[in-house]
């Protein structure tokens, strides 16, 4: 589809400059109204404002954003938070042995945040957030180590999630505000397919809405894994989404309440193909449906539900751009060209931050 965004720069802008994006609704072949009077919802913004707020030699696949601050996870042990609100930056590294930490698993509570490593070993971090004290609370050995997405339910109960060691996922749990982690024993889980694994793309694998919890699987087998009481039980959900092959399934997932949930990813071999990647529920989870065949992105890396936005609006980041849905995911466009951020997250309704390789950006939607 040929482009008609116009590109405006400004001078209001941060030394790496900013890209005003307008004129969101429009199309080639579909203007603004023909949209509304084919569907009663409409976009709550009309342009979007982008600024870079990082741009470093690191990768970064995972992001907290904490009131005025949003911290981040990278490679070779970096990690950091940048202010929103022109205050200070922080740059924070952990070295172990010779090791090349990659994190790409981050998590929060009110006064810590964690990072967990990749690959053999897994190392899991508590770093105080007033940058005075870095903990090992967990570590494993193991060829089959990896370890994808990081979550907490509240200041005392945390999750992580992993691909598997034996026949089961690795399933870590702490009850005391992560200063201790312990492995749930394969007993107690259910068991993954031949090649079912795990994505850590953009540390939003796991999902949770009070004490429902959704994990998200991908490779050859793709899963949803469902739990109502905070990990004791899981119940497992087969997907329509594309699977067969190691770098297919879901990538990432989000729910925007109890009952509508989205997820996507595809073929990650096959950026631009758009069909067989994204899929909706609207009974928390139970049954999914494929949505937006052939329209709109390829793989997706990450997706995140607008606040506030009733379950309509949605935005992706992946090898295709930025790409938004006011309707669910019925219909997508694209807001901006940027086809090498892994992950997002949104501070409110109007602010939301991403990531990916050398950059983090900031889009403002008006």
């Amino acid at each position: 589809m040929k482009k008609s965004w116009i590109a405006v720069f400004s001078l209001l802008c941060f030394s790496c400059g900013v890209k005003k994006v307008t004129d969101v609704q429009k199309s080639d072949s579909v203007t603004a109204t023909e949209i509304l009077v084919k569907d009663t919802l409409k976009p709550s913004f009309t342009s979007v404002e982008i600024d870079t707020l990082l741009q470093e030699k690191l990768s970064i696949r995972a992001l907290e954003v904490d009131k005025d601050k949003v911290w981040y996870a990278a490679n070779n042990g970096n990690y950091g938070y940048l202010s929103l609100h022109g205050g200070k930056n922080f740059v924070g590294n952990i070295a172990k042995d010779t090791l090349k930490l990659e994190f790409r698993s981050m998590a929060q509570t009110k006064d810590h945040v964690f990072v967990l490593s990749v690959a053999n070993p897994g190392l899991l971090y508590r770093i105080s957030k007033d940058e005075t004290e870095v903990q090992l609370v967990y570590q494993e050995k193991g060829e089959k180590v990896f370890y994808d997405a990081m979550h907490f339910w509240n200041d005392s109960e945390g999750i992580a999630v992993g691909d598997p060691t034996e026949d089961c996922f690795s399933l870590l749990l702490t009850k005391d505000g992560g200063q201790t982690w312990h492995k749930t024993s394969c007993d107690k889980l259910p068991k993954l397919a031949d090649g079912e694994a795990f994505f850590a793309a953009s540390n939003t694998n796991i999902i949770s809405k009070g004490k429902r919890t959704w994990i998200v699987s991908g490779g050859k087998k793709s899963s949803v894994f469902y739990s109502d009481n905070k990990g004791k039980s899981w119940h497992i959900v087969e997907t329509p989404i594309i699977q067969g092959s190691a770098m297919t399934g879901i990538f990432s997932a989000d729910f925007y309440d109890e009952n509508i949930g989205f997820a996507t990813g595809g073929d990650y071999e096959k950026p631009q193909q758009n069909f067989g990647n994204k899929i909706i529920t609207r009974d928390g989870g139970k049954t999914w449906n494929l949505i937006a065949e052939n329209q709109g992105f390829g793989y997706g890396s990450c997706v995140q539900f607008v606040p506030n936005s009733h379950g309509n609006e949605l935005v992706t980041v992946g090898a295709s751009g930025i790409f938004y849905s006011y309707n669910q995911g019925k219909s997508w466009k694209k807001i901006a060209d940027y086809k090498d951020l892994f992950t997002l997250r949104f501070v409110d309704s109007k602010t939301a931050i991403a990531a990916g390789n050398k950059k983090i950006i900031r889009l403002r939607f008006k």
